[in-house]
């Protein structure tokens, strides 16, 4: 276990599972007023996400998730971020991200009357923010 004060434990919980519990050095999220920087003993505070990395510092060394949004809890050296979706980079099926980029490009070049705007922009960001996170931190 690692020195109290030291680290702060980080939770990713999904509706599906919890994606990630780690005792870690730094946490850096996409807020939806700019990026925040999470170090040990950090004042408490909500946020509402992005859909964007959240990158976290262990040991010397840069790891990430996908979070599509949700909040961020800060509160005694524990943050917890419950997100409708996330995924290690490992887990990414790179082939499936690229086929939903096309799917949500080809539905925004349509421009049809009867289209979510806002739903077809978000499933290509997922979709960048997978195949960015796969590629960079994945064994792709």
């Amino acid at each position: 276990m690692a020195e109290a004060g030291k680290t702060l434990h980080l939770e990713v919980i999904t509706p599906d599972a919890a994606v990630l519990h780690e005792d870690v050095d730094f946490i850096l999220v996409r807020a939806l007023d700019g990026d925040l920087g999470i170090m040990p003993n950090h004042a408490p505070l909500i946020a509402s996400l992005s859909i964007w990395p959240l990158y976290y510092d262990k040991d010397g060394k840069r790891d990430c998730v996908t979070v599509a949004g949700g909040f961020m809890e800060v509160h005694s050296n524990v943050v917890t971020v419950i997100t409708p979706a996330s995924e290690k980079p490992e887990d990414i099926d790179i082939d499936r991200a690229i086929e939903s980029e096309k799917r949500a490009e080809a539905l925004l070049a349509e421009h049809a009357a009867n289209l979510d705007e806002t739903r077809a922009r978000a499933s290509l960001e997922r979709a960048l923010r997978r195949i960015d996170v796969a590629r960079k931190y994945g064994k792709h």
